[in-house]
C-alpha cells in the first residue's frame, strides 16, 4: 500500500478525503424514457421528443436496454444488483430542465454496494468501495457565450440515460482519484456500456473534497462539478484541498458548497451553496412503477460480460510472459489490448509489446490521437515489424519509416523500396567499406589496438555514415572486430 500524499500547511499536516460521483452516459440508441435518439453533435433541439420537452400529458416509458446496461456495469463493479428499484423525482428548477424535476433514483437504486481495485504508481493496489449506481435522465444544455444578452437552450441531451456511479470517500489524494477514474473508464469501455469519451461529455465527474488533520473526524466537503478530464480533475482536487487548508488555518470555516474548476486559471470558484437531499424534495415518480428485475435476467447479463481489465492483464502476464507493467499498459484500454493481440500473432511478443508501447502509443500521445484515429492499422504495423525482424531494415530506419507512415501515409515496404532504405547485410560489401574506414583512420586504429576499445562505436558510426544508416549494425560490428584484430 502506497503512502497517500499529505499536504503540509503552516500549522498542521493535512489529509485529503475524496469521493467521486461519475456520470456515465449509457451506450444505447434512445433516451431513458423516450424513443428520441442519443446522437452526439446533432443540430440543437433536433433530437427532442414530446416527453423530453415535458409536454402536458406525456408519460415516461423505461428503456429496457438502459436497464440492462446498468445491470452489466453493476456486475463489472462487483456490486449487488437490486431486484426492485424505484425512480424518484428530484425537484429543482433550471431553464434547461423542462419538467422542473429530474427523474433519478434515490433510496432504492438499481445497483448497490460494490468495489474496484486500482493500481498505484509504486506498483501497489488499493480497493475503492462503491456506494451505489443509479439510473437517471440528463438535463439539457444552457449556452451563455453566443450572445451578450441572451442564453440559448439545447434540449438534445434532455432525457439521455446516465449511470451515476458514486464511490465512498476512500481516496486520499488526487493520484488515487485519477487512478480510480481511469480504471472506471476502462471498465465501462471494456463492457461497452459507455464510450467513456470525456471530451464529448459522455463521461463526467464530480469530486467531493474535504481535508482533516490526521485521525480527526471528516471535514466539511465541497463538490467540484463537471470535471471533464482526468488531468483537470486531479488539478482541481489539488487546488481545492490547498484552498480549504488555507481557510481552516486562517481560523475560518469551510462552507459546504458546489464549486467550478477553471482550468485556465487553475482555481476553483463558488457556484452555489451545496444542496442536501431534502432540498430536492425527492419522492417516488407517480408515472413509473417500481422496477422489478428477475434473478434469471440478472444472472444472464452477468454471463454475457466479456473479459474485464484485471483478468485480461493477468492473462497477458501468463500467456505472453509480459511484465506486470507492460501488461498493465496494454490492457488499460480495450482497443489497445485488441490492437496488440492482432499485431502479436506470429511475432516475437516482447519485441512487439515494446514497439507498440514505446513507438506506437508514443506517437499517438504526441499527436493527441486516439487509436481509432491512427492512420497506421495493426496489419500495417505488423508489416513494419516483420521488416525489422527479417533484417530488411534496421530498428533506427524503422522509426523513420513509421513516422512517415503516420504523418504521410503509405505502407512500410513501399516506403523502404522507394527510398532505398533496405539494410545492407552483404558481408563482402560491408567488409570493403570497413577496410576503407580503417585505411583512412590510422590514428584511431592504433588507439583501439592500444586498448581504447570504446572506439569500436566510433568505427561503427563511420561505416553507418558511409551507408546512410542502412548497414546492418550487427554485421558491421562483427566485421570491424575481425579486421581490427588483424
Amino acid at each position: 500500500m502506497s503512502n497517500p500524499i499529505k499536504l503540509k500547511g503552516e500549522k498542521f499536516l493535512w489529509e485529503m478525503v475524496i469521493g467521486l460521483e461519475v456520470h456515465a452516459q449509457v451506450k444505447c440508441k434512445s433516451k431513458l424514457f423516450s424513443g428520441a435518439a442519443c446522437d452526439f453533435g446533432a443540430e440543437p433541439n433536433s433530437l427532442v421528443s414530446f416527453v423530453d420537452a415535458a409536454m402536458p400529458g406525456m408519460l415516461p416509458v423505461i428503456n429496457k436496454e438502459a436497464v440492462n446496461q446498468a445491470i452489466k456495469t453493476g456486475h463489472a463493479l462487483n456490486a449487488k444488483i437490486n431486484e426492485i428499484s424505484v425512480f424518484d423525482r428530484k425537484n429543482y428548477f433550471y431553464p434547461d430542465l423542462p419538467q422542473g424535476y429530474q427523474i433519478s433514483q434515490f433510496k432504492s437504486p438499481i445497483v448497490g454496494e460494490g468495489w474496484i481495485d486500482i493500481s498505484l504508481e509504486d506498483g501497489s493496489s488499493k480497493r475503492v468501495e462503491i456506494e451505489r449506481l443509479h439510473l437517471e435522465q440528463d438535463a439539457g444544455k444552457s449556452t451563455h457565450d453566443q450572445d451578450p444578452n441572451l442564453s440559448f437552450i439545447d434540449l438534445n441531451r434532455s432525457g439521455i440515460p446516465l449511470m451515476e456511479i458514486v464511490s465512498k470517500p476512500d481516496m486520499r489524494d488526487w493520484k488515487e482519484a485519477g487512478a480510480y477514474l481511469r480504471k472506471l473508464r476502462s471498465i465501462v469501455r471494456y463492457i461497452d456500456t459507455c464510450d467513456g469519451n470525456m471530451d464529448e461529455g459522455s463521461l463526467r465527474c464530480d469530486a467531493n473534497v474535504s481535508v482533516r488533520t490526521e485521525g480527526d473526524v471528516l471535514g466539511t466537503r465541497c463538490e467540484l462539478k463537471n470535471l471533464n478530464s482526468v488531468k483537470f480533475m486531479m488539478k482541481a482536487i489539488e487546488f481545492e484541498a490547498n484552498r480549504q487548508i488555507e481557510v481552516l488555518e486562517g481560523g475560518e470555516k469551510v462552507e459546504q458548497e458546489t464549486r467550478l474548476y477553471d482550468p485556465n486559471k487553475n482555481e476553483t470558484r463558488s457556484m452555489r451553496s451545496k444542496e442536501e437531499a431534502h432540498d430536492y424534495r425527492y419522492f417516488p415518480d407517480p408515472d413509473l412503477l417500481p422496477l422489478h428485475v428477475d434473478l434469471q435476467r440478472i444472472n444472464r447479463l452477468k454471463k454475457e460480460l466479456p473479459e474485464l481489465p484485471d483478468k485480461k492483464k493477468e492473462r497477458f502476464e501468463k500467456e505472453y510472459n509480459l511484465s506486470s507493467y507492460d501488461a498493465g499498459v496494454l490492457t488499460a484500454d480495450i482497443q489497445h489490448a485488441n490492437f496488440f493481440e492482432k499485431v502479436v500473432v506470429g511475432r516475437n511478443v516482447k519485441f512487439t509489446a515494446n514497439w507498440i508501447i514505446t513507438n506506437f502509443f508514443g506517437m499517438l500521445n504526441d499527436l493527441g490521437k486516439s487509436i481509432d484515429e491512427s492512420p497506421v492499422d495493426s496489419e500495417q504495423l505488423g508489416e513494419l515489424l516483420d521488416l525489422i525482424q527479417d533484417g530488411t531494415i534496421s530498428g533506427r530506419t524503422a522509426k523513420d519509416v513509421f513516422e512517415e507512415m503516420f504523418t504521410k501515409g503509405g505502407n512500410a515496404r513501399q516506403i523502404v523500396e522507394s527510398k532505398g532504405l533496405k539494410q545492407i547485410s552483404n558481408t563482402d560489401e560491408l567488409e570493403k567499406m570497413v577496410k576503407d574506414v580503417i585505411d583512412e583512420n590510422n590514428k584511431q586504429v592504433e588507439q583501439y589496438r592500444s586498448g581504447n576499445e570504446k572506439l569500436l562505436g566510433w568505427f561503427v558510426g563511420q561505416v553507418m555514415k558511409k551507408t546512410g544508416g542502412t548497414a546492418n549494425p550487427k554485421i558491421v560490428n562483427e566485421v570491424i572486430l575481425r579486421l581490427l584484430k588483424n
